[in-house]
């Protein structure tokens, strides 16, 4: 264990929190629990942060990275031995290469932020989800995070065209190349990116840009079957001339919970159908881009594809659909006990998985307080929950969902990690030469076990 004075020699004494401060402020933003750990620790920059971590390593001291402390599946978690250390003095902001079409960040820069500066350049940077305003960069590109773009511009892992990181022992590698191609050897990056600290800390990051869309059009369309649904997401990626940028699927249940909630039951929608869809396309042409979605619709509309639909006439409309969608305190108010899942799967699958899931627990687990389905129909995410009135059935529950999962060749984590709280179940989503291989890396690259230990694997 290191001496927190030996810290406070790297990064200053007003940088180095001590265990019983620590103790004044929650886990994270979803475990209200007072944060045990030894201290925490914030680097100024590369320098500082390679300096630590070896002095970590010499010591066998355990870390963990903190960014914005948002994560889903407790990657984070620590106990009194383990030293924090938070990215969030890493947040530069670099000028945006209009010519090249990318940006170099910071690891503690915010993906809001981000997006602002590059949107005052007229361009887009294409990662975007619910906790845009408090995730960072680091954060996100180590869960490689997905969220609501993703079927247009890919998840976390596609904007990163360069990365810097240190290892374990403090050693820096950093490749922070601006362009695509670079067949030079292994693409380390990607050992990082999604490996939620346990390889080594992500730094600094070259990020993909795009043209900023100077439209958008938006629509809730309602469906009786899902079958009506997977063909009009094909239909629409194709009609749409590439500028679908969400698909986003939610089950009845969820839907009618939250308009109940949010609008007192007057939907924008007449009537109750099983599927509801809240798309969206973005393009360069505001009269030409409206007029295609709205006749892309209409013809969905003719052709008793879709069986009704409301396209948004301004923005505060498009506000208000995408908060049916974005709300949650409504099911977390009525699942005293939360049990959630995020999953992908074969579109052709999900029916039947989410109705083998209904069955199951209504003949298993009787006292559920309900299901709630909903996701990125486009990549193939669906986010699954369902509330007990007390805790003591949640690994039930969780055990049942898994199992089924690899049923349907489908994967446990879509988008928010392993962290410890998906970690007994990875088995259902790899086979035991890829774990096997899974530990032969974090031993090569992290030989003391002091990154993260306990996460993942």
């Amino acid at each position: 264990m290191i001496d927190l004075e030996d810290a406070r020699q790297i990064v200053g004494a007003r940088n180095v929190i001590d265990a019983t401060t620590l103790r004044d402020r929650p886990q994270d933003f979803w475990i209200n629990t007072p944060t045990q750990a030894l201290g925490l620790v914030k680097p100024a920059d590369t320098v500082e942060l390679s300096a630590i971590l070896a002095l970590c390593h010499e010591h066998g001291q355990a870390v963990i990275f903190e960014g914005g402390r948002t994560n889903l599946v407790g990657a984070t978690q620590s106990d009194g031995e383990t030293l924090l250390i938070s990215l969030e003095r890493l947040n530069q902001i670099g000028a945006p290469d209009r010519k090249g079409m990318t940006i170099e960040v910071g690891a503690g820069a915010i993906v809001e932020a981000v997006q602002q500066h590059c949107a005052a350049e007229g361009l887009r940077f294409g990662l975007d989800f619910g906790a845009r305003g408090s995730a960072m960069i680091g954060g996100a590109l180590a869960t490689n995070a997905g969220g609501f773009q993703a079927l247009r511009y890919g998840v976390a892992r596609d904007q990163v065209l360069g990365l810097e990181c240190v290892l374990a022992d403090g050693t820096v590698l950093s490749h922070l190349t601006p362009y695509t191609k670079d067949n030079t050897g292994y693409d380390l990056k990607h050992l990082f990116i999604g490996s939620e600290g346990t390889l080594g800390a992500i730094t600094r990051a070259v990020l993909r840009l795009h043209p900023a869309p100077r439209s958008v059009n938006t629509a809730l369309l309602a469906f009786e079957s899902f079958d009506a649904v997977a063909e009009t997401l094909g239909l629409m990626r194709r009609d749409l001339h590439g500028t679908l940028s969400s698909f986003e699927i939610m089950w009845a249940e969820f839907f009618h919970s939250n308009v109940d909630a949010l609008m007192g039951g007057r939907s924008p929608i007449e009537g109750r159908y099983p599927y509801y869809i809240l798309c969206e396309s973005e393009g360069f042409d505001h009269e030409e881009d409206a007029g295609l979605f709205e006749r892309v619709v209409g013809q969905a509309l003719e052709t008793g594809l879709i069986a009704d639909a409301v396209i948004a006439t301004s923005s505060r409309q498009r506000s208000e659909l995408w908060k049916i969608r974005e709300d949650f305190e409504a099911e977390m108010l009525l699942f005293k006990t939360m049990v959630d899942f995020d999953l992908s799967l074969p579109v052709a699958s999900m029916e039947a998985f989410v109705n083998e899931v209904q069955r199951r627990l209504d003949e298993e687990v009787p006292d559920n307080l309900g299901l709630h389905v909903l996701g990125h129909l486009g990549d193939g995410n669906l986010h699954v929950t369902t509330g007990l009135p007390t805790p003591q059935g949640k690994g039930k529950v969780r055990a049942l969902v898994y199992a089924l999962i690899a049923g349907y060749g489908g994967s446990i984590s879509a988008e928010h990690g392993i962290g410890v709280a998906k970690r007994d179940y990875l088995h259902y989503s790899r086979t035991p030469a890829e774990l096997a291989t899974m530990r032969l890396l974090k031993g090569a690259l992290d030989p003391k076990g002091i990154l993260n230990p306990g996460k993942v694997i």
